[in-house]
């Protein structure tokens, strides 16, 4: 009887500490004041996360490798996603705990086009890290309308003033210039709109009956899923992509394509990817969503760290997390990019992680998503100033974001200047390649400074 009592002791010791409420894992860093993770109570500590096979899931992949969601006491699987619709349906569905997610999904699911549902996002996953490539028989016939410099390269950066003569030569040939981007709330589709329009070229109107947003355009923009961008473009199907990395460098390393600028171009240091679970979800379990963001943040740091991108490389390549060759991989997370073969040129921002406070979810990031589904007509009626400021804030949780990282303060993990002083909005900035002013704070004046797009008055 008493070895019964023993075993069943044994077992309730077991399953204590793998439920995050026990000893706690060995901690790479030592926390400064004694404080540990187990100063929360986990109350779902088994969990599963989503992700595309891009670079900027690398939070999720250093997160797990380097056991900070264990020493968080959580025990965490990810699983690589077909799609952003699957993945957004399956956070939705409850399949997910929370994913890697386009910044514009939980936006549009909280502003009523798609899907819609409660997300939030309490971290930003990454700045920068998209490119735009074209085949190379269209950067053949743009390249004489590119400023070439006294090294005899192109001039960078790139406008798409030098795609205009190629896309008018397609349309008098009866041809329509038919360019790919990932998601229609994605990033890119974003950046590739602003590029296009910057230079006077229509990307198409989203209207009730036109859901592929190709109402008065003279690109016709279409979703392919990222890692088929390359084969798609080298199929002919397109001419040319925006889509995150690896998948720019693959159409260089293959030989088919050229990218011709970077959305780092676009908008300097613009959010690119966010963490994303549902509203109920981090109401039912509020510290286990700090818990999360506290390892995500500490992963984030970690690869910002100089020396730890090779290391950071080899865990992508793995085919369990982005698969691609880690040639291709290393070519955009080691601070270089290349651009027609054997350009290589300095890009230490690229890809960022966590400087310049990259992973706390900033309000006028959001807002900004919202201006460019107001200009193209996925929103399709004038909205009160008002309603951009609310509609973000029950969407980006930076209350969650500060927890996390005051508390990582506390733990000796990360410095306390690494803690914006913010009330959630950056300065106004003209870091666009239109060299047009955004300020979060002012998102009608915004949408009424272009000349393509939807007014607001």
């Amino acid at each position: 009887m008493k070895r019964i009592h023993l075993v069943l002791l044994a077992a309730t010791v077991v399953l204590f500490t793998q439920c995050g409420g026990g000893a706690k894992s060995e901690a790479t860093d030592k926390p400064a004041d004694g404080l540990s993770a187990t100063t929360l109570a986990i109350e779902k500590p088994q969990l599963t996360f989503g992700f595309i096979k891009l670079t900027d899931m690398a939070p999720l992949a250093i997160a797990k490798e380097l056991g900070y969601f264990e020493e968080e006491g959580l025990f965490v699987t990810i699983e690589a996603q077909s799609n952003w619709k699957n993945v957004l349906d399956r956070v939705i569905d409850g399949q997910l705990d929370g994913s890697h997610m386009l910044a514009g999904q939980p936006v549009a699911a909280g502003a009523g086009f798609g899907r819609q549902a409660g997300l939030v996002t309490p971290f930003s996953m990454d700045l920068n890290g998209n490119g735009i490539t074209v085949s190379n028989e269209v950067w053949a016939k743009m390249k004489p309308n590119v400023p070439i410099g006294e090294d005899g390269s192109p001039v960078h950066p790139i406008t798409a003033d030098a795609l205009a003569p190629v896309v008018n030569e397609y349309k008098n040939n009866g041809k329509p210039f038919k360019m790919g981007m990932v998601f229609p709330v994605s990033t890119h589709n974003y950046e590739i709109r602003y590029w296009l329009a910057a230079a006077g070229i229509h990307p198409g109107f989203y209207t009730k009956e036109n859901i592929q947003g190709q109402v008065d355009a003279d690109v016709l923009l279409s979703v392919t899923p990222p890692p088929q961008m390359p084969a798609t473009l080298e199929a002919g199907t397109i001419y040319g992509y925006c889509v995150g990395e690896p998948w720019n460098q693959q159409a260089v390393f293959k030989g088919i394509g050229v990218p011709v600028t970077t959305n780092y171009d676009i908008w300097k240091n613009n959010p690119e990817k966010v963490f994303v679970m549902t509203k109920s979800f981090v109401e039912k379990y509020p510290n286990t969503a700090v818990a999360v963001t506290k390892a995500l943040i500490r992963a984030g740091k970690w690869l910002d760290t100089p020396g730890n991108r090779p290391k950071a490389v080899g865990i992508l390549s793995m085919p369990e997390y982005v698969g691609a060759d880690s040639v291709v991989i290393a070519n955009s997370m080691t601070g270089t990019f290349e651009f027609e073969k054997g350009q290589k040129r300095s890009m230490p921002d690229f890809n960022v992680f966590y400087r310049y406070h990259a992973t706390y979810p900033f309000y006028s990031d959001g807002i900004w998503f919202l201006t460019q589904m107001r200009r193209w007509g996925q929103i399709p009626e004038s909205k009160p100033e008002e309603w951009y400021h609310a509609t973000i804030k029950d969407i980006y949780r930076p209350d969650i974001w500060k927890k996390a990282a005051d508390m990582l303060v506390k733990e000796g993990h990360i410095d306390a200047t690494d803690v914006p002083d913010t009330d959630g909005y950056k300065p106004a900035t003209t870091d666009f390649i239109d060299g047009k002013t955004y300020d979060g704070k002012k998102p009608l004046d915004y949408i009424q400074s272009f000349e393509i797009g939807n007014k607001d008055h």
